[in-house]
């Protein structure tokens, strides 16, 4: 679960990452009375889960108050497209009004989990401000890491070895130390999957601040902070997305025409793997669990099927606690209440496979039953096509 620069920073002071003043505004009005309380110039920044907004037009400087209020009437409401939104776009409903800052330096620092180590990996560079990527691909050297040992932290001498590396000077090291460790407390506090702080600022001053936040928080850890999920935006995340959600149903929305039905992570990216290998494109994947009634199939196949891409559907289960019978009779009550028009294709195996044939075979729909794996993703494609 993403969540918007200004809720990323207020979090981020309350473990003691030093964040500049700010306030988040739904209108024009808001904006302007937000600008006047922090007085002098102001940053007017379009909050959206997406990079790059600065270059779509998203941040802007305002002198004063006056200037902040037709900034704000210029952004909110707008679409902002980056290279992180497509060619859609994000709509723009909240803006977050900050207090300009003294730069003297741009730097980077972000804490992900390294699969291969198993552990988490502090990174720091001195070439902030810009998207991380390019200087992974460019200059990776300038991207200095230390490991986090689980249980440990990061230890104060890291986080010092850092500081020294991206260039901070001895006068501000200590300031720094102690917003780098804030920020890994911060990560394993929050169970998050992803925290970056781009750019870390240094002001001329010698200061050290958070001027940007991107905190990603792991979905299947928040039942353990009810708290945080009141800061999911709807609006920011795709609607069959969202749908799918309500229903306990695991969906995420890809590019292609082929639309896959399965029950288990594994197996759903098994099947996405081959559908690529038998020259289609899955149009998402979609894992409806283990013990999947027949309410979260219909609404599995009403998700799918609304997703104007598709043309055609793989229903590929292993039937264990999801018994195929079961599969069988939600797939034949939605495709008739739907009155689905697409080809489906339903391979089978496991508990009561013999019973779930029948039951497809019986229904008078036209169903197309594979055997095996290869032979579903061959037919699922030729029918896409």
């Amino acid at each position: 679960m993403k969540i918007h620069e200004y809720q990323a920073k207020a979090i981020l002071a309350i473990y003691g990452v030093p964040v500049p003043r700010g306030k988040v505004a739904y209108t024009v009005d808001e904006a302007e009375a937000a600008a006047r309380e922090l007085g002098g110039s102001v940053v007017v920044k379009a909050q959206i889960h997406a990079g790059g907004r600065g270059k779509g037009g998203g941040v802007k400087v305002a002198k004063d108050a006056l200037q902040a209020r037709e900034l704000a009437k210029k952004i909110l409401g707008m679409t902002l497209v980056t290279h992180q939104t497509g060619p859609e776009g994000r709509l723009v409903t909240r803006l977050l009004i900050e207090e300009t800052l003294p730069i003297k330096r741009e730097l980077y620092l972000g804490i992900v989990l390294d699969r291969a180590q198993g552990k988490l990996v502090f990174m720091a560079s001195a070439a902030g401000g810009v998207e991380i990527e390019e200087v992974a691909a460019r200059t990776p050297e300038l991207i200095l890491k230390a490991v986090i040992e689980p249980g440990l932290g990061l230890a104060p001498f890291q986080a010092r070895r850092l500081a020294y590396g991206i260039g901070i000077p001895a006068a501000s090291a200590n300031d720094a130390v102690k917003a780098m460790t804030a920020l890994a407390r911060a990560y394993e506090a929050l169970d998050a999957s992803l925290a970056e702080i781009n750019p870390f600022v240094l002001t001329s001053g010698g200061a050290i601040y958070a001027l940007d936040a991107k905190i990603t928080l792991d979905d299947n850890a928040l039942y353990r902070h009810k708290d945080l999920v009141e800061l999911r935006d709807l609006h920011e995340e795709d609607p069959l997305e969202v749908e799918a959600s309500r229903y306990g149903l695991s969906y995420i929305k890809l590019d292609g025409n082929v639309a896959c039905m399965v029950n288990g992570a594994g197996l759903a990216m098994a099947t996405m793997d081959i559908i690529k290998y038998a020259g289609g494109s899955p149009a998402n994947f979609l894992d409806v669990g283990g013990g999947a009634s027949a309410e979260q199939i219909n609404s599995a196949f009403h998700i799918l099927l609304s997703d104007k891409n598709v043309r055609a559907v793989l229903i590929n289960i292993f039937g264990g606690i999801l018994r195929c019978d079961t599969l069988a009779s939600g797939v034949v009550a939605a495709a008739r209440e739907l009155n689905v028009q697409v080809p489906i294709v339903v391979r089978m195996e496991g508990t009561n496979v013999n019973l779930g044939r029948k039951i497809l075979a019986d229904s008078g729909l036209n169903f197309t039953v594979a055997e095996g794996m290869q032979d579903a993703a061959e037919k699922v494609v030729r029918l896409a096509q």
